[in-house]
Formats: C-alpha cells, sequence, structure tokens
C-alpha cells in the first residue's frame, strides 16, 4: 500500500488531525467543531481525518505507537459475525491472519488499528499497511454513498503488528466513546453542508422557508448537545457509564436532526439538485450511508439497557 495523504482533504492534512485537543484535554468542543468543519467541506475526507484523529487519542491512552508526520492511520474496528481476523503470539511478536472488513482507507492509510481475536478475547493492534502481509481484496467496496472512502475489505496473512493495550481495553474505555461522539460531529457538520443548498436556493417561498426554518432548529439542537457533551467530557473524562450514556444520547439526536435534514430539504427542493448538481448529490449519498455507521434501534436499545442499569460501569 502507499500513502495518499494529500487527497485526503482538500485543506486539512492528517498532520493537522493530529494536533488537534485529545477527548477529555479540557479541549474537547475544539476538536469536534475541527471534525465539523472538516466534514462540512468534504464530509469523505473529514471521516478519514476522523479515523487518524481517533488513532491519535486512542494510542496514547493505550500508550501504544503514536501516528508519525505523513502517516495516514485508520481505525479497523468492525467485528460482523465472520470473517475472523485471528492473532497470534510468535517469537518475535504477533501476526494478523485473515480478512478485516469495512476497512475505510483501505488503499491510502500507511497504518491502521485493528480489531482481531486472541483466543476468546478481542484485542486491537497497530500494523504498518506498507510492510508485509497485508493487501485490499478488490471488489469488495461498491458504493454510491461513501464511494470515495474506499472501505473495502484487507486481508491479512502472517502480517506483523503490535498490541495496544491489554485484550479487551479498546471497547472498555472511557475514550472509545468519547470517540463516537466524534463521529457525530462530522455528521453533524455533513449535515450542515446538505442545508446550505436550501440556505442558497430559499428565496421567498413559503414552504422552503418554513423547511429551513425546521432544519435550522434541529441543527441547532444537535450543535447544542455537542456542546453540552464537550462539556461534561471535560469535567470527568474517565467515568466509562457515563460516556456510554452520553454518546448514545448526542449520536441519537444528530443522526435525527441529519436524516430531518436530509429528507426536508429534499422536499424543500425537490429532485432538481439531486439530479442537475453532481457535488450536492454526492453529498446526500455520502451522508445517507455515513449515518448508517449508527446501527439505530439497536443503538437506542443500549441506550435504555444502560439507563435501566445504573449501577453497571464500562460496560
Amino acid at each position: 500500500m502507499t500513502a495518499a495523504t494529500a487527497s485526503v482533504h482538500p485543506t486539512v492534512t492528517p498532520d493537522d488531525a493530529a494536533r488537534w485537543p485529545l477527548p477529555g484535554s479540557g479541549e474537547t468542543r475544539k476538536r469536534w467543531t475541527q471534525l465539523t468543519n472538516a466534514a462540512r467541506r468534504d464530509l469523505v475526507g473529514g471521516r478519514l481525518l476522523e479515523a487518524h484523529a481517533d488513532a491519535v487519542a486512542i494510542t496514547a491512552e493505550l500508550h501504544g505507537p503514536q501516528p508519525r508526520p505523513g502517516e495516514l492511520w485508520g481505525v479497523w474496528a468492525a467485528e460482523p459475525p465472520a470473517p475472523a481476523l485471528t492473532a497470534r503470539e510468535t517469537g518475535d511478536g504477533y501476526v494478523l491472519d485473515g480478512r478485516k472488513l469495512w476497512c475505510s482507507g483501505a488503499h491510502s492509510c500507511t497504518h491502521a488499528l485493528v480489531t482481531a481475536r486472541v483466543g476468546d478475547d478481542r484485542a486491537l493492534f497497530a500494523v504498518d499497511l506498507r510492510g508485509p502481509g497485508t493487501a485490499p481484496v478488490p471488489d469488495t467496496w461498491h458504493a454510491v454513498g461513501m464511494g470515495a472512502s474506499d472501505s473495502g475489505a484487507v486481508d491479512f496473512v502472517g502480517a506483523p503488528a503490535v498490541r495496544v493495550g491489554e485484550p479487551g481495553a479498546y471497547l472498555t474505555r472511557s475514550g472509545f466513546w468519547h470517540g463516537a461522539i466524534g463521529v457525530a460531529a462530522c455528521w453533524y457538520g455533513g449535515a450542515v453542508a446538505v442545508a446550505d443548498e436550501l440556505r442558497r436556493r430559499v428565496g421567498d417561498d413559503p414552504f422552503r422557508l418554513a423547511h429551513l426554518g425546521a432544519v435550522d432548529a434541529a441543527l441547532y439542537a444537535a450543535d447544542c448537545v455537542l456542546e453540552i457533551a464537550a462539556d461534561e467530557v471535560d469535567r470527568d473524562p474517565a467515568d466509562g457509564h457515563a460516556a456510554r450514556i452520553r454518546a448514545r444520547r448526542v449520536r441519537a439526536v444528530v443522526e435525527a436532526a441529519a436524516t430531518e435534514t436530509v429528507d426536508r430539504v429534499g422536499r424543500a427542493l425537490g429532485a432538481g439538485p439531486l439530479c442537475a448538481d453532481r457535488t450536492h448529490a454526492q453529498l446526500v449519498a455520502d451522508l445517507t450511508v455515513y449515518l448508517r455507521q449508527s446501527h439505530a434501534e439497536d443503538d437506542l436499545a443500549d441506550l435504555g439497557t444502560a439507563l435501566s442499569r445504573p449501577d453497571r460501569r464500562n460496560s
């Protein structure tokens, strides 16, 4: 694999993202604002920057190898029932074998943080994708929305890897949930970009104005939730149970606002921009797919579970 960091985002580089404040550092709102702004300008590029910035935060929290200037890191942590990526320990460290799905930046990332099975446990590993034993799998990414994110499968065959943290640490740390809100900050940026099209075309049509008002109210609510959540994270970044509830709430509110925005902009403007404006049409397709990083009712059920069991911590 070769690096393609220059094409990640038109104005922000991975090196810029690596310098953003870490979650819980006292400037979490600034971090999420940077993500929102990047996604508003370029949703796919913002999504790749979000992963790189998350990798910086993860490796800092779990004392793993830090991303270096000129590198682009992905976080490949999807765990479908099959296929399974496994790790085995050798005299020289760990190696990874198997196929990993949903690998955003499969061809452009220089490194990745990858979850893999170690016996009955799941652990996180850092992999230099420029080394031996890794290869993107052709013809495994057919998406129209988020097509440019290049999120196909990657095969690992004896790929050298460095374990990051103890088994299970990636999921049980409170920072996992702070990172989940970073994704929502990108959703919000994409939704604002979709709404920009309505702002440009609203004119004095009363129905378009009504849709604009509703969109503005929904996005204002999302922005307020992100601001409140950032303050809460900075006050107590280590409370994993609160972080889980907070992330589920924020993602639900932002997803609802983004979904309403896509729907209302389409109803207000009709099919014209979706059919005649390639940039807008691609943005709507990208955001529609990106929002499905939410697991919908499954995530809401998890929120309900967390609320009904206040004695559970980091679960």
